[in-house]
């Protein structure tokens, strides 16, 4: 089932605690905080959806072994605006000398 969050608005305006729900997508909507009664609004985000942020697949997509596949060129930089080849074609280094 989803999660949802929502925000306590107090009587005055302001905004207090946030806090979430899981509830089925059919149940409308909370209006009061299901514990004190105060009054709530939806908070709406948008849903994380694994996927390119995930790190594992990050790591996978960027791997030397990947680049060089895909006929890409990594330098990891050495010091100060010197650079080695890591994977692919080109020079071994890159500096501005």
């Amino acid at each position: 089932m989803p999660r949802y969050t929502y925000q306590v608005i107090h009587d005055d305006g302001t905004k207090g605690e946030i806090f979430e729900v899981v509830h089925r997508m059919s149940d409308p909507p909370l209006t009061e905080h299901p514990e004190t009664g105060e009054k709530v609004v939806r908070i709406y985000a948008p849903p994380h959806i694994a996927g390119w942020a995930n790190e594992r697949i990050h790591k996978q997509a960027t791997s030397d072994k990947n680049l060089e596949r895909l006929g890409f060129t990594k330098y990891v930089r050495s010091g100060k605006g010197h650079y080695e080849k890591r994977t692919g074609r080109g020079p071994e280094h890159i500096a501005p000398d």
